[in-house]
């Protein structure tokens, strides 16, 4: 991480000073209780959707690659429409906007439930609805990251994300995961009715929140071009955020395709029901919830380059774990060991983020490190799909396991180059 900008101290106080500190500190405040009432019960509904949808897809196809398609519809827009998402955050007003996009993604999943209680939802409704489910996530995130700093502290940025991201998480791969394998056992429609209900909600509370004014509103009406190449202009000349954005894409490449063809995987080689699948989902959670706890003590201990290292190296090995042992004892545990590297990863790079990236160009500049991050989202899906129709599951995992180890080896060669630990970088 950069040199001039060091993390933010840990939350946890770890005596009788820290505790006199901490008291003195602001406290978190009502908007952002609003904003992490609002992320949890939208996570809860897209945890509930997200484990019914690929149930519904294999209980209309056995070909993985079609299965697959609905991660790949979900994750598409990140690529298509983040540059656009980024720069409307700039200029809008974010709880205003925030809100809008739940009211409509709440009506998308209303018409997706009532296709499915009739009998009318085939695969390609359910790719139409995820992409557009996906098309708004892509402004909801970006709109949401820049909307933190704006409620809370700078000195506490990392307690409000790293509880934000853990419940996010927990709602979205514990609850979430639970209910939606539950009710979609009772009822198929169900699940997307609870997702439609965890919209409307978020949205109200949303409008809730003070007015959000977007730092550049009085550059006038958006250009694409120039603020596409405003972004990527000074995410290129950062070296640490430039390199991070890669590794990011490599990770979820990898990721996605694992999580998008795990649901054949808990099938064919674990023998799992729907019920089965929502627990083993549910494992994540554990890890999501550790993480929570658990990142700011890595990073204060091991530094955050070194943290990133250990990150990387740790979703590697539940990888090899998932490909070697075809047991649901060892695969829920690698799963959980992927969702705390993974929150591990997004408290440490989101922090630096909205502390190294200037205000005005937060969508901007975010918008293009997405677009790095997120865009190897659908094609890791894809191809996880086409791997598994060629050589089963476990082949998925192992190419996983391979881009781990390369990642591993890169970020540790930026270690002894000095840009990953903030020794050697050169800002904008």
């Amino acid at each position: 991480m950069s040199g001039t900008t060091p993390l933010p101290p840990d939350a946890v106080p770890a005596g009788p000073a820290a505790k006199a500190r901490d008291a003195d500190r602001p406290a978190l405040g009502g908007p952002f209780t609003r904003l992490w009432t609002a992320s949890t019960a939208s996570a809860i509904g897209d945890g509930t959707s997200l484990t019914a949808a690929p149930l519904l897809a294999s209980a209309l196809t056995s070909d993985p690659r079609l299965i697959a398609g609905v991660t790949l519809a979900l994750t598409l827009p990140f690529a298509v429409f983040g540059i656009p998402a980024g720069i409307l955050v700039d200029r809008v007003d974010l709880r205003r906007a925030m809100a809008r996009v739940d009211l409509f993604r709440g009506a998308v999943m209303l018409l997706l439930c009532a296709a499915v209680a009739t009998s009318r939802a085939g695969l390609p409704a359910l790719y139409v609805c995820f992409f557009v489910i996906g098309t708004c996530e892509t402004f909801f995130r970006n709109a949401s990251q820049v909307l933190v700093p704006s409620v809370v502290p700078a000195e506490r940025l990392v307690e409000a994300n790293g509880r934000l991201l853990s419940t996010q998480n927990a709602a979205a791969q514990f609850v979430g995961p639970l209910a939606g394998s539950l009710l979609y056992s009772v009822a198929r429609a169900v699940p997307f009715a609870l997702d439609a209900a965890s919209f409307l909600t978020s949205a109200g509370l949303l409008t809730t929140l003070p007015v959000a004014t977007p730092p550049a509103a009085r550059a006038g009406r958006p250009r694409l071009l120039r603020d596409m190449t405003t972004g990527a202009a000074w995410l290129l000349r950062h070296r640490l955020l430039r390199n991070l954005a890669v590794t990011a894409g490599a990770v979820n490449l990898a990721v996605t395709g694992v999580l998008a063809v795990l649901v054949v995987h808990a099938r064919v080689v674990l023998h799992l029901g729907a019920t089965g699948y929502g627990l083993l989902l549910a494992c994540q959670a554990v890890g999501a919830v550790l993480a929570s706890r658990a990142a700011p003590r890595l990073t204060r201990w091991a530094g955050a380059g070194r943290s990133l290292v250990l990150v990387v190296s740790a979703i590697g090995a539940a990888c090899v774990v998932i490909r070697l042992v075809p047991s649901v004892w060892a695969v829920g545990p690698a799963l959980a060991l992927i969702a705390c590297a993974c929150v591990t990863w997004d408290v440490v790079v989101v922090v630096k983020r909205q502390t190294l990236i200037p205000r005005v160009l937060q969508g901007r500049v975010n918008s293009v490190y997405r677009l790095l991050a997120w865009g190897a989202m659908p094609v890791g899906a894809a191809l996880a799909g086409v791997l598994t129709k060629a050589a089963g599951t476990p082949a998925v995992f192992t190419a996983g396991s391979a881009v781990m180890a390369v990642l591993t080896l890169r970020l540790l060669l930026g270690l002894r180059a000095g840009w990953l630990d903030g020794t050697r970088v050169r800002n904008p």
